[in-house]
């Protein structure tokens, strides 16, 4: 499949993975950009926790996705990239552009619509900020992800690389741009036009509604400067940003099983 053996996807995704933790971890620990207020060993239990679980649950309900989707693509001459022939040198910064940009409008869908939003809100609702924050999100708003993810590798049909390579950069930066770094100004600057840095995603995770209604791109900036949803700074400075959503605390916001059934109890939140 363009070069690439299938079965090697989980081992490629996950040792990136591990790679890219221990050294956000690493920086995390040695220039942390704001105060952690609750334990960090409770917090990554239950948020990688939650992240192990939706592997599995994916892997169990849709079987094929990403390079296999790819695969199926090309062997039944489905999606737009084959039906074109396009060079494959073409269609992996095609196809990563197509993606990063269905990441982003799914990403103000689930703010736009109520029942997407509760399942969503897990991911808002943590506490602090940091490279965890990246990976926590509900094993439903996944399962939603996937099948739209399913849906554009169908009807694109991508090089099996290109949907490899888009899966670890938007893993990457999901936990980058949620890591609690400190970057120098003007580094941070520097970046934005090309990345979400932390300090431009971590205002959409503010308590206010206004922020948190902003810079909603997880790999590129564009899309929110594109389509006015880009806020460069917060109301307060970034050591002051309130984080969460008004009315969850920690007794809702930090064990496996209330974040499991957050989405499913009684509306707790407030404006």
């Amino acid at each position: 499949m363009n070069g690439l053996d299938v079965t090697s996807e989980p081992f490629i995704r996950l040792s990136v993975f591990i790679l890219l933790l221990t050294i956000l971890a690493l920086l995390e620990f040695f220039s942390p950009r704001r105060q952690s207020h609750y334990p960090k060993s409770k917090r990554w239990l239950n948020n990688f926790g939650i992240s192990i679980l939706n592997t599995i649950v994916v892997a169990l309900i849709i079987p094929v996705v990403g390079t296999g989707a790819a695969l199926l693509a090309s062997e039944m001459n489905w999606g737009l990239f084959n039906w074109l022939n396009i060079w494959p040198l073409i269609g992996i910064p095609l196809y990563i552009l197509a993606f990063d940009l269905t990441i982003y409008l799914q990403h103000r869908l689930f703010h736009r619509f109520k029942p997407l939003w509760r399942l969503h809100r897990m991911h808002h609702t943590d506490l602090d900020y940091d490279v965890s924050t990246g990976v926590r999100f509900h094993p439903l708003s996944i399962l939603f992800s996937a099948v739209i993810k399913l849906s554009l590798i169908l009807i694109l049909g991508p090089p099996g690389i290109a949907v490899l390579i888009a899966e670890i950069v938007l893993n990457g930066t999901s936990m980058f741009n949620h890591s609690n770094i400190k970057l120098p100004t003007k580094l941070d600057a520097a970046l934005r036009y090309f990345i979400v840095t932390p300090d431009m995603h971590r205002i959409h995770h503010s308590i206010e509604a206004e922020e948190h209604s902003r810079n909603f791109g997880f790999n590129f900036p564009w899309w929110d400067k594109l389509f006015h949803t880009y806020k460069d700074q917060p109301s307060k400075e970034q050591a002051a940003i309130d984080l969460g959503i008004r009315g969850y605390h920690e007794e809702d916001s930090i064990g496996l099983f209330s974040l499991l059934t957050q989405p499913f109890r009684k509306d707790r939140e407030t404006h």
